[in-house]
């Protein structure tokens, strides 16, 4: 039976990927609590510009006679509370201490477990605003989420400047009980905005593209959970997304991977705060400024292209697009590798996309754009179409983890039931701009990443330590991830061989740091319930 999800009372940004729905604009407000009545009081009158997951009307998709909801937002608005901002608006201890240890702790304190103390420590790395230690007043309690439309020529709608000014002058008649906290790093210290990057059009305006700094096209293949979408899309939409089951088919995650007070994948209800109307329908997220070091990224690839080559016998430009989809694991328009595993097979592949558009072709279309998410490892078994090591699998093991994969009879496999408990769900936008051809990484770009998810340990935190920064379990050692793995001087990446191409295996040497974290911090996402509680200070826990 369907799980059916009580939309009005869940935050928008939970279900909702914004960036690939009309909002390509962003900016984050961070805000510290000094006074508990006065972070209430905002916080009760922010409240009603919150945006929830109800649907918006959608011309694509007329809503069904009865169905309940929300004007489509020019800028959506959603709030999140570390545990000491949760503290600091007089949260009861009785239903903190509910709280898991890592959010507690916060993400600056596990910057080690998070292996986020390379290249440089946080103190030395980090956006200023993040780095309250030696001044507690300065301490993040509260993250503002905006997502703006966009105007024709790449510009924000005015809403965005309007509603900043409106947050503002609410937190200045605090009087000192609430600060907006400045300190980020880029054009204006006092929040962080964010923009998908954009191309110009023959007639003079933007449009957002869906790629980031290192040239890839971005969130593909999100999880998807019982309940997300409803059941006449939820067919379609958890093809390659949600869990595979044994059968190679495909299902929707449990709800309670991502939301508080619904069952997990172990058809458990985890223990969650006091009272229970606090706790369900939210969720944590992990905040992560990460700066991309696209300089250094190019300059490696065409570094390496050149030996690569010559050892596969291929042009230099074919060689250098083969090493970046070696490394990510899709092509950069987003195929994956286990689609079209060579150059040749990518080009066939575009070829047949853009006959298949000429035509208009839909339907051959369709197929094209699920084969980006419908594929499993089990064709794969050495690794020669897509690396072991490659971000792509490491981020989503898919059913790579199945210990009987290779097993003749399918009646043993188990499809992706290992990979399940570890999914998140990624939100975010890029921000600042990366000069083509720059000799250097010393401005302010990259992506500002919301891994969202009901337990921060077992999901973000296992996949940043284990899956990202070590190998075992993708038989590489210690090699960390190409992309996003910390790389000391003598870090690697070895791209295996098809042993019937009779070419050696390939080692990409002395990787160069592509991503560092900028900042960050855990945050909780209360449904609209909660966030009642919490504004109006009526939480009890007994």
């Amino acid at each position: 039976m369907p799980v059916t999800l009580d939309l009005a009372d869940i935050q928008g940004n939970v279900l909702t990927a914004y960036g690939r729905l009309g909002f390509p604009k962003g900016r984050m407000l961070l805000l510290h609590v000094a006074n508990a009545r006065a972070g209430r009081n905002l916080l009760d009158m922010v409240r009603p510009y919150v945006t929830t997951a109800l649907r918006w009307p959608s011309d694509r998709r007329p809503q069904p006679p009865g169905t309940i909801y929300q004007k489509r937002p020019r800028v959506a608005v959603n709030v999140a509370f570390t545990f000491w901002g949760l503290l600091a608006l007089g949260v009861p201890i009785r239903t903190l201490r509910g709280m898991p240890d890592e959010f507690i702790d916060g993400m600056p304190a596990r910057a080690d477990i998070l292996c986020d103390n390379f290249p440089r420590a946080i103190s030395e790395a980090w956006d200023p605003v993040w780095l309250w230690q030696d001044d507690p007043r300065r301490r993040v309690h509260v993250l503002l989420t905006l997502n703006a439309q966009m105007n024709p020529d790449g510009t924000p709608v005015d809403r965005l400047d309007e509603l900043t000014r409106e947050i503002e002058a609410l937190v200045e008649a605090t009087e000192g009980g609430v600060t907006l906290l400045s300190g980020h790093r880029g054009p204006d210290a006092r929040w962080q905005d964010l923009s998908a990057l954009l191309e110009a059009q023959p007639d003079g305006s933007m449009v957002p593209l869906p790629t980031e700094h290192f040239g890839f096209v971005d969130a593909i293949g999100d999880a998807v959970f019982e309940g997300q979408y409803p059941p006449d899309r939820m067919a379609t939409a958890v093809i390659g997304q949600g869990k595979m089951l044994a059968d190679q088919s495909w299902a929707p995650l449990a709800t309670g991977e991502f939301l508080l007070g619904h069952p997990d994948e172990s058809q458990e209800i985890a223990g969650n705060p006091m009272p229970l109307d606090f706790s369900r329908n939210g969720t944590f997220i992990a905040y992560r400024k990460l700066h991309q070091n696209v300089a250094a990224f190019r300059d490696s690839m065409d570094r390496m292209a050149v030996q690569f080559a010559v050892v596969m016998e291929m042009p230099q430009h074919e060689a250098c697009e083969t090493l970046k989809a070696k490394i990510a694991g899709r092509w950069s328009d987003g195929v994956p590798l286990m689609a079209a595993a060579t150059y040749a097979e990518w080009q066939a592949f575009r070829d047949r996309r853009d006959a298949a558009m000429r035509a208009g072709d839909n339907a051959t279309l369709a197929a094209l754009d699920r084969a980006l998410v419908d594929f499993s490892y089990r064709g794969d078994p050495l690794g020669a179409k897509c690396p072991f090591g490659s971000h792509l699998r490491r981020s989503n093991t898919r059913d790579m983890m199945d210990p009987l994969l290779n097993a003749p009879d399918p009646k043993q496999w188990n499809g992706s039931v290992l990979n399940n408990r570890r999914r998140i769900l990624r939100r975010g936008l890029p921000y600042g701009h990366a000069e083509p051809g720059a000799a250097t990484d010393e401005g302010d770009h990259g992506i500002v990443m919301l891994a969202t998810c009901a337990n921060l340990f077992r999901q973000f935190e296992f996949i940043q330590q284990q899956w990202m920064q070590y190998g075992l379990d993708f038989n590489t050692g210690n090699d960390t991830c190409p992309i996003v793995g910390n790389h000391g001087a003598d870090a690697k990446f070895v791209i295996a061989a098809d042993p019937a191409s009779g070419k050696p295996p390939f080692i990409c040497d002395r990787l160069p740091q592509f991503v560092e974290t900028r900042g960050g911090d855990y945050f909780f996402v209360p449904s609209m319930t909660a966030l009642r509680m919490i504004a109006a200070g009526i939480v009890d826990p007994t």
